[in-house]
């Protein structure tokens, strides 16, 4: 039955790509592989160079697919398996490629503006700075809970070596593919091949001790405590690691740091998932009493103890491989700007999309199918390591089937997280510099240079991770990711209707998305203010608790406003004739 679900998946991806998506591209969006696209017209050499589509394919998966498509769908099946297929089956297929596909078009057909550049241009002022006020607040959550993570993965002495080579390997794929002119099969095999041998050779002994002398040894001393727990010395150290290559991919020109080193991670992902999905083949894995359905309330997707309902969390929980707002702002501010031709728009955003919609129906069959049975699924999930664990050991099971050693597998299972993490991470923090730069640039000028906005970004993310407090916000991620995502569809829908095109199939994907988020951060905040109140807890979760309700309530706020002047900016462009419209 684990093999159904995977059979399904790629039907579903491989049928809504060449039949739904390919009709919208020709019929509505009418892409031109004549027009000039930003990255022509204002190649600097640093955000705006035109690029292969074989290469930006790599760099857009890679650059959307972080830990969203394997966590939420892990946290999500505690509802049963069928909510989660459905959703991600139904959000690709109708909403997530939508945004992925038409933010690319939208901000090429647009010089290769930002978010807050379409919002200003698309509905008002004033919504360019509600937008990238959430929004800047919005990416520092990711890099904060994200470093945190990634931090603590680092320390494993089986981990940095082979990220390091990867990393390398990545800068010598941008100098061979630009510099040099080397073919690009010739550059993905060579590079690929380091990739790989740098991970095995960062599980053998040597390179292991190397790392332990690092971190202080098996047991990592303790620096000082925080309210939500010790800080370990490998932590605090890998943090400030993991936050200088965030730096490098930040500042440095995106041929140089950021695309190449995704494209090559890609191609150990895509290793990673292809080689699961043909073990989930082989072995044909049953669903055992793993449940189709749980209920409508489950117990402790928001806070301990609390029941969460299924609509709308659900939809919040399950981002990533569904719809997520994170890949507007790729498509936007990075792909948009690389793009060689409009009609490689397709390929790479949607492509990317519903390939990425198959990776987060693994995570749902690792979860289902790996563990024998529901209560050892949560076993896992709640005490033997979370949804990190849940992956790594599932990929483990299912390699193991193609002759894969469960050890190298597990290994293999955990630098593929550390990947996803890390290569995307370099990218929000570029996008934080940007954002800031559109924010407070003209009344801080010195925003405007790509190292101060980059390196404020680093302090904010430090505060987050050395405190420990990203643990009590973090629950507002999908909230606020789902939220962006509905925001993207309600601009990428006014300039549907501006330029004179149908504009129903954005439209009521963005309603829905909008309606659920909104309905998702109210029960968010409610549930938040509840737990404050908890008897004899702790005054750092206390003060945690009411801080998340006060920013669920803040977001909804900003949210209707952006949705009043947003119904304004629609009313008024339905009154354009076609005629007049802009494209």
């Amino acid at each position: 039955m684990g093999s159904v679900l995977i059979v399904l998946a790629i039907v579903v991806v491989v049928l809504g790509y060449k039949f739904y998506a390919r009709s919208i591209d020709r019929s509505v969006i009418q892409a031109d592989p004549n027009r000039a696209t930003p990255a022509k017209l204002y190649n600097d050499g640093v955000d705006f160079m035109p690029a292969s589509s074989s290469v930006l394919f790599g760099y857009q998966f890679k650059s959307i697919a972080a830990l969203g498509p394997i966590t939420g769908p892990i946290i999500a099946v505690q509802w049963g398996w069928a909510p989660a297929l459905l959703w991600l089956l139904l959000g690709v297929l109708f909403i997530g490629w939508v945004q992925d596909y038409t933010s690319a078009m939208m901000a090429m057909r647009n010089d290769g503006l930002t978010m807050g550049g379409l919002s200003y241009k698309l509905i008002s002022p004033r919504a360019r700075t509600i937008l990238l006020s959430f929004l800047y607040f919005y990416l520092l959550l990711i890099m904060g809970a994200f470093g945190a993570i990634v931090a603590g993965l680092f320390a494993n002495p089986k981990m940095p070596f082979g990220f390091i080579i990867l990393t390398l390997a990545g800068v010598l794929a941008g100098q061979m593919t630009y510099k040099w002119r080397k073919d690009l099969v010739m550059t993905t095999v060579v590079t690929v091949a380091i990739a790989i041998i740098g991970i095995w050779l960062g599980t053998t002994a040597p390179f292991q001790a190397i790392v332990d002398a690092i971190n202080g040894g098996k047991d990592s001393f303790i620096l000082y405590a925080t309210p939500y727990g010790p800080m370990k010395w490998s932590v605090w150290f890998w943090g400030i690691v993991v936050l200088g290559f965030c730096y490098l991919g930040s500042v440095l020109p995106i041929w140089r740091f950021a695309q190449p080193v995704n494209y090559v991670a890609f191609w150990l992902v895509l290793m990673g998932i292809v080689g699961s999905i043909v073990g989930v083949l082989f072995r044909w894995p049953s669903l055992g009493d793993f449940p189709a359905y749980t209920g409508f309330m489950v117990k402790g997707v928001i806070a301990p103890g609390y029941d969460t309902p299924l609509w709308p969390i659900l939809f919040i929980t399950v981002a990533c491989g569904a719809i997520s707002g994170w890949h507007s702002l790729v498509s936007t501010s990075g792909t948009a700007r690389q793009l060689e031709k409009e009609t490689d728009a397709l390929p790479v955003g949607a492509g990317a999309m519903f390939t990425e919609g198959v990776l987060a129906v693994l995570s749902v069959v690792f979860a289902v199918t790996a563990f024998g049975s529901f209560a050892g699924y949560k076993e896992v999930l709640t005490k033997g390591g979370g949804p990190a664990v849940v992956f790594s050991r599932g990929m483990a099971e299912y390699l193991n089937v193609l002759w894969v050693p469960k050890d190298f597998g597990t290994a293999f299972g955990s630098a593929f997280l550390v990947i996803m993490a890390l290569t995307v991470m370099q990218l929000v923090l570029r996008f934080m510099r940007v954002a800031s730069a559109e924010l407070v640039g003209d009344t801080i000028p010195a925003f405007k240079n790509i190292h101060v906005g980059t390196i404020v970004g680093v302090l904010l993310t430090l505060v987050l991770m050395w405190t420990g407090f990203w643990s009590r916000i973090w629950i507002l991620f999908g909230g606020a990711n789902q939220l962006f995502a509905s925001l993207a569809l309600i601009l990428i829908t006014i300039w549907l209707v501006q330029s004179g095109k149908s504009y129903q199939w954005a439209m009521w994907p963005a309603i829905f998305m909008y309606v659920s988020t909104v309905a998702g951060l109210i029960v968010t905040a409610y549930v938040s203010l509840e737990a404050a109140f908890t008897p004899n807890l702790k005054a750092a979760f206390i003060f945690g608790n009411l801080v998340a309700a006060a920013i669920g309530i803040t977001l909804v706020i900003l949210a209707l406003f952006l949705a009043a002047d947003a119904l304004q900016a629609f009313t008024k462009a339905r009154t354009v004739r076609p005629a007049e419209a802009r494209t």
